[in-house]
């Protein structure tokens, strides 16, 4: 314990914990990752996620991106529309000048790629499965308290990262307090198989209930999340599976053609989290354990990665300045830089799911209006594009 093991240990080894040690490769910092459950079980969670243009430049500028990008769907079209409204606003690729207007990806592919990445990297290590039992905070550095196979070992490190998700034991031993509420709702997540002759469009349909996302997967597959009040998604939940699939169809209205369900259908309360502060002396939150968002535009892990890559920027230019990593003065950059821009999206995500979940009259016709500037007036509808794809904002090195 007279020296330190690590400059810095990330707790969870999820994808936004793997991201920001890849995105550290190069650093000169020495790395471990702590996760509690074994690489495949890990990996094996059956979930799809909505990557930005941002987040593909990041996991490109890392190095990672050329094993996920062939095993993931892409979108050149992006729908929204308002339940039975006729008016759709259609969003192309020609209006960012880009390839695509983003990705969708699974779980598994995403951390299985960084978990291979991560173990070509010589200062990283993997201590998994392991389970963090306490974190003492000290002047110049900070002792980890883990088991590893039932046998109790402490690491010393100047710096502890909190990557364990929005119940973190990180932010909660630290006595960092958060602020926000749960949402009446739920969100139903599920994939889909279709028969509709072409997948490269995400469709964001507002119902009154909830918003529904619809994000292409390869193999003409399509990964959604139907949000609805807690005890309606509850019984979609515990529908038989011809009902859902006709209930289904009546709210996608016949888009996807014929359809059959290929998951289970997966249930989760919605929440809004903000951290009031993501660092302190000797440690840093990172993703679902500094912040939480609606999942309405598919913002949440963009978010993280968006930490991930901020974070290693702010570390590696620190370290390579002879400056401590661990103290304030090198944090708070990170925490000035991330805080404000998720406090934005925080802010717009709850404000979509407030506005078009919701019948009342005055609210229908302003959100209709607002949908019609959007379609139909250009510095507006480019401003909303570059919002849902990641390109407004301070930039990260490993994006440029």
């Amino acid at each position: 314990m007279s020296a330190y093991e690590y400059d810095l240990v990330i707790v969870g080894g999820g994808i936004v914990g793997a991201t920001l040690a890849s995105a550290l490769k190069n650093s000169g910092l020495k790395i471990a990752i702590i996760e509690a459950q074994p690489f495949d079980l890990a990996a094996s969670r059956r979930q799809a996620y909505a990557l930005s243009i941002l987040s593909g430049r990041i996991l490109t500028g890392i190095g990672v991106w050329e094993k996920i990008a062939p095993f993931i769907g892409k979108f050149s079209n992006i729908r929204l529309s308002d339940a039975h409204h006729p008016s759709i606003v259609p969003f192309a690729t020609d209006e960012l000048g880009t390839d695509y207007l983003g990705y969708v990806g699974e779980h598994h592919i995403i951390l299985k790629a960084l978990q291979d990445f991560i173990q070509h990297c010589d200062n990283i290590s993997w201590i998994c499965p392991a389970e963090v039992n306490q974190v003492t905070y000290k002047d110049k550095s900070a002792v980890i308290s883990l088991s590893v196979d039932g046998l109790k070992q402490q690491l010393k490190t100047k710096l502890v990262i909190g990557a364990d998700g929005a119940k973190s034991k990180i932010r909660q031993w630290a006595n960092i307090t958060t602020r926000g509420w749960k949402y009446w709702q739920s969100c139903i997540a599920f994939t889909i198989k279709h028969q509709a002759p072409q997948n490269n469009t995400a469709f964001e349909r507002f119902w009154p209930s909830g918003p529904m996302g619809i994000l292409p997967l390869p193999d003409n597959r399509c990964q959604i999340v139907w949000t609805n009040p807690h005890a309606k998604a509850k019984a979609l939940q515990e529908m038989d599976r011809q009902g859902f699939l006709d209930k289904l169809n009546e709210y996608t209205r016949g888009v996807l053609g014929e359809i059959e369900l290929v998951s289970d259908r997966y249930l989760f309360p919605v929440q809004l989290m903000q951290s009031d502060r993501y660092v302190k002396s000797r440690l840093a939150l990172v993703g679902d354990a500094a912040h939480c968002c609606h999942p309405v535009g598919g913002q949440g892990l963009n978010l993280g990665i968006r930490d991930a890559a901020a974070l290693a920027q702010v570390l590696t230019e620190a370290h390579q300045q002879g400056k401590d990593i661990g103290t304030l003065e090198v944090l708070q950059k990170y925490e000035t830089w991330r805080k404000t821009e998720n406090l934005a999206i925080l802010g717009f995500t709850d404000l979509l799911d407030r506005l078009f979940s919701n019948n009342w009259l005055p609210v229908v016709v302003v959100r209709r209006l607002g949908l019609w500037m959007m379609r139909n007036i250009p510095p507006l509808k480019r401003f909303s594009l570059q919002l849902m794809t990641g390109l407004l904002g301070k930039t990260p090195q490993l994006a440029q």
